[in-house]
């Protein structure tokens, strides 16, 4: 009988979710209803799926607005009707135009237009598939109303937007917030009214009683409504059925690809082991119907490799041979001996992941291209949604709160005595809306390619970067049989193929490398010590102090090693305190025999017993706890925090630790080997997953270890990395460059290097104007370098303020002339000269201004370079009011060790964490006054007394400590010390270093 129905997807709307809805509508005996959401689907899939749970006929529709101010609400018939309304919805969110008065003439659609609106527009012909929607409320105005003669038009249209008080006060909220408004100030209009609740079939039924035809005609309209979406085991994959078009042609295309890159990746020799699980996959990847979505995955790389762009392909696919030889990825999983059924197995459903990243300059032309080439493709949706410090940022504005007071409110930082009335309010309320969806938004890398179009399943929207995007996320989106495409950037990859260029450029003579040739780069000494010693910087995955740490206390030298470090490091692992267990282990290898179940060791004797992997959670599942294949898939999918909540997470978690008892393990056993699964928690990895991070990670240490100065050239023009640019450029310091500041003549936008001279680029001066760069840049391509200040300026159109920034940031040192003496010039002839917005066609006669002679100190220098850099160019030790009063540094921490030291250090990076108590503690990496990194930790009694205060140099005092072979400081005193006084402000100059 309920029409109109909304859950919280009708976007800062409504008040609770479709399972509510669906309770609610349960409680009041209800049979079967429409959900409509404002201009929104999100919930329509889901609300389908579960709602036989609850014994109701679902129906899908949409209620059409613009803002608040209904036009008419559409109900599909069927599924093509859905398919109708969806279209209509995409094409004006896509667009955004208004939804029109009158509904279009749908074929499979229902439109029901609102009382007030029909008496509004005058309406009085409606086509067969229109009513009239009267509500309780419409009631007592419909006897003098002429609509009143429509009889056979009349349906009950009561809006279902609350259940209660409650949640009409949050929507209230909800559509002040939308409309950034004070609560006191909220327009009426704005709002639905606070009878828009469900009542029950009874009471809903005799509010009615005068007008049974209304009733009838509603029970005809839902009977003729039916919709129907698979969500069983045995359903259908809605993907792109065929690649070629039919499934004979996709078999052979498949097959013959894989044939060919048999002798390329195995060489002429290939092996039975090879055949026997090329041949095992094949079959399985036939009988899942899984050939379309390898040859699309394939068509994709294919595509990148054609351009030239740089890929690496990870996920479960990377446990498939198929995957290995159609170049999908590089990982090869019989040389890891990766886990077939992670990758795919009878019992599962879906098709495996394929994580293909590309670099961030890539991805979009990626994208473009997958929408170019294929019929069908949306994005994934996700959806952002209210959480505390945004519920209490919102809700403050509401209520009227100060800035200061809703920042202390939101960081925990007000004291209980301190929250007056109005702040309680804001808390209070918050939990109100905390939690609900806030806006519809685009998964990080999810691609659907259907075979039918998108409407069918959703409406699209269309966001700033121009790619049509489903209202549904991927959960739901796998639940209905459309699974992603991944398809990610990162800058690791840029990073790879900038620095060939430069080497191209800079040592041609050395650039006859091949950068896939990896197999070469794992039995490298060179490389190999780099990740013994951790000497990572800037290299993808590995540079982290955490990760410096664990290679350091696990001596990682090899690619194995590598793998298994980069699952480890994950939180799943380090939560459940089997990281450092790992290491124990590792580095005593008879404690796995001491310590770990025998089932558990047999299972994974490579990682010593310890869960390490995703596909350890089958494994474990399987051989441990005796669940099927399937259940073990279940269970692994459970380790995502969406999923973790499904009914049938909690069946294999009940089988799990029911069978386990019965084949008589110990309950403490079955206990924590629980806690090992639980802890997870969606954050492992899958082991071809870290495989192939290894594979880039090994990449990107042989650029660092053969060409250290281009690949930290590449690193600052890709943005860097974990740590600032100035450390970067430190870095590259370190390794034999000689870092200029930017120079008209050398420098370009981004960094370029010649020999081992580093210019860094003009993008890096904050304040310099995008146009202006791009004058300079061109003038100086098209004309050649510039000779002088006057030449510059007379060749290039540029205001005051944009030459001084050069000219302070010594951009014109080639001169030979002070800078000051620059500036002078500039202001002089700037001021004197009638400004022109073009060059000037003939260069003019420049005065010869007697200017004083004017010096630079190197403090001086140093202090604009971090005023228009962000950093200076010396060792800022160098800028210390007091000198260090300790040499101490990191090659000192050895002798030190289990004793006190007194140590000054930069600060490169802190990491603010908790204890299991919930009190704070803090981990910094610093350099030292040689350029050396050294690391500290500050327990909670001391973290609470002392306080990083920014960027700087602190001076430590604590113990050398020593975890595993990993040294670090453990403070119990620290200070920041001061900067000498900026020159350029000060009366008295404060160094006596002059640059001519």
């Amino acid at each position: 009988m309920y029409l109109n129905c909304h859950t919280y997807y009708s976007l800062r709307f409504g008040t609770f979710s479709e399972h509510d809805l669906l309770r609610l509508a349960h409680e009041n005996r209800i049979k079967q209803l429409v959900l409509t959401d404002i201009n929104n689907t999100s919930a329509c899939l889901n609300f389908v799926r579960e709602a036989p749970k609850y014994d109701i006929k679902p129906i899908l529709g949409i209620d059409l607005r613009n803002g608040v101010d209904p036009c008419f609400v559409g109900i599909a018939k069927n599924n093509s009707g859905y398919q109708e309304l969806n279209g209509f919805l995409s094409h004006h969110l896509h667009n955004g135009i208004e939804i029109s008065r009158q509904a279009p003439k749908f074929k499979d659609v229902f439109v029901v237009y609102p009382f007030e609106k029909v008496l509004l527009n005058e309406k009085d012909e409606f086509f067969d598939h229109e009513y009239i929607g009267i509500s309780i409320k419409d009631l007592r105005r419909l006897p003098f109303s002429r609509l009143k003669d429509f009889r056979d038009k009349l349906v009950v249209q009561q809006p279902v937007t609350f259940r209660n008080k409650r949640d009409f006060n949050a929507h209230r909220l909800l559509r002040a917030i939308d409309n950034n408004v004070l609560l006191s100030k909220l327009n009426e209009a704005e709002t639905a009214k606070e009878e828009e609740k469900m009542y029950s079939f009874e009471d809903l039924t005799k509010a009615f009683s005068e007008y049974p035809h209304i009733l009838e005609n509603t029970e005809k309209l839902l009977a003729q409504c039916s919709i129907r979406f698979d969500f069983s085991k045995e359903r259908k994959a809605q993907n792109l059925n065929y690649y070629t078009g039919n499934k004979k042609e996709d078999e052979a295309l498949l097959k013959r690809l894989c044939v060919e890159g048999l002798p390329k990746r195995y060489g002429r020799k290939i092996s039975w082991a090879i055949k026997r699980r090329f041949i095992k996959e094949m079959d399985l990847i036939k009988q899942k119907g899984f050939v379309s979505y390898f040859l699309i995955n394939w068509d994709i790389v294919s595509y990148a490799k054609s351009r030239g762009f740089y890929y690496v392909g990870r996920g479960s696919g990377a446990n498939s041979i198929i995957a290995y030889l159609l170049y999908i990825t590089d990982v090869d999983p019989i040389h890891l001996d990766l886990y077939f059924e992670r990758f795919i197995n009878l019992y599962r459903a879906n098709p495996p992941d394929f994580d293909i990243d590309f670099s961030w300059r890539d991805r979009e032309e990626m994208t473009r291209y997958i929408f170019d080439r294929f019929d069908h493709v949306a994005l994934v949706g996700t959806y952002v949604t209210f959480k505390y410090k945004g519920v209490v940022r919102e809700l403050g504005k509401v209520f009227g709160l100060p800035k200061d007071e809703i920042d202390a409110l939101g960081n925990g930082g007000l004291a209980s005595s301190k929250v007056d009335s109005m702040a309680k309010l804001v808390l209070k309320y918050g939990r109100l809306i905390e939690g609900f969806p806030n806006y519809v938004s685009v998964h990080a890398s999810g691609i659907l390619i259907s075979e039918k179009p998108l409407q069918c399943f959703s409406a699209t929207f269309m966001p700033p970067k121009g790619f049509a995007t489903a209202h549904f996320d991927m959960v739901i989106a796998e639940d209905v049989g459309l699974f992603k495409f991944d398809i990610l950037a990162q800058r690791g990859l840029g990073k790879i193929k900038d620095t060939i260029a430069i080497v191209k450029q800079n040592q041609p003579e050395k650039a006859n490398f091949d950068i896939h040739d990896v197999s070469e780069f794992y039995k490298d000494s060179v490389i190999n010590n780099l990740i013994k010693t951790a000497q990572c910087m800037g290299c993808f995955y590995v540079e982290s102090p955490a990760m410096r740490m664990l290679l350091k206390k696990l001596e990682v030298d090899n690619y194995l090693g590598l793998v298994a470090a980069s699952s480890i490091i994950r939180p799943g692992v380090a939560k459940s305190g089997m990281m450092r267990e790992y290491i124990l282990r590792h580095r005593n290898p008879g404690r796995a025999k001491e310590k770990a179940h025998p089932v558990m060791l047999d299972i994974m004797p490579e990682t010593y017993g310890v869960m390490v992997y995703q596909e350890d959670v089958i494994k474990v599942a399987h051989y441990f706890a005796d669940l099927t294949l399937g259940e073990a898939d279940v269970l692994r999918r459970g380790m995502s925090g969406k999923f973790r909540s499904r009914e049938e997470f909690e069946k294999a978690k009940g089988k799990f630790r029911n069978n386990c008892l019965k084949k008589g393990i110990p309950q403490k056993t079955v206990d924590e080997v629980w806690e090992q699964v639980a802890s997870f928690a969606g954050y492992a990895f899958a082991k071809g997953h870290s495989a192939s991070y290894a594979v880039e990670s090994y990449q990107s240490l042989f650029l660092r270890a053969y060409f250290p100065l281009e690949y930290m050239v590449a690193v600052l023009n890709n943005g860097g990395g974990f740590y600032h640019p100035e450390f970067y450029v430190h870095d590259a310091r370190m390794l034999g460059a000689t870092v200029h500041s930017p120079c008209i003549n050398q420098s370009h936008r981004l960094n370029v290097i010649y020999g081992k001279h580093i210019f860094l680029g003009m993008l890096y001066l904050r304040d310099l104007e995008d146009r202006v760069m791009e004058r300079i840049l061109k003038e100086r391509q098209t004309n050649g370098k510039f000779t002088s200040l006057e030449n510059f300026m007379d060749r290039t159109i540029i205001s005051i303020e944009q030459i001084s920034i050069l000219i302070r940031i010594d951009a014109f040192r080639f001169t030979g002339v002070n800078k000051h003496e620059l500036l002078w010039k500039a202001h002089l002839i700037l001021g004197k000269a009638k400004r022109v917005d073009h060059p000037k066609l003939f260069p003019p006669k420049h005065h010869k201004f007697k200017i004083p002679k004017l010096d630079t100190t190197l403090l001086e220098t140093a202090f604009e370079q971090w005023e228009l850099l962000g950093f200076p160019l010396c060792n800022p030790f160098e800028l210390l009011q007091e000198r260090a009063k300790s040499k101490n540094g990191q090659r000192d921490l050895e002798r030190y060790l289990n004793k006190r030291i007194d140590i000054y250090g930069y600060l490169i990076t802190v990491k603010n964490t908790n204890t299991h108590k919930g009190h704070r503690m803090h981990f910094a990496t610093l350099l030292d006054q040689y350029g050396e990194v050294f690391d500290t930790v500050l327990f909670p009694p001391v973290a609470a007394k002392y306080k990083f205060k920014g960027k700087g140099i602190y001076r430590f005092y604590g113990k050398v400590v020593s975890e595993f072979g990993f040294l670090s400081i453990e403070v119990s005193k620290m200070r920041k010390e001061a900067y000498v006084q900026d020159p350029r402000y000060a009366e008295m100059k404060t160094s006596r270093k002059v640059i001519k």
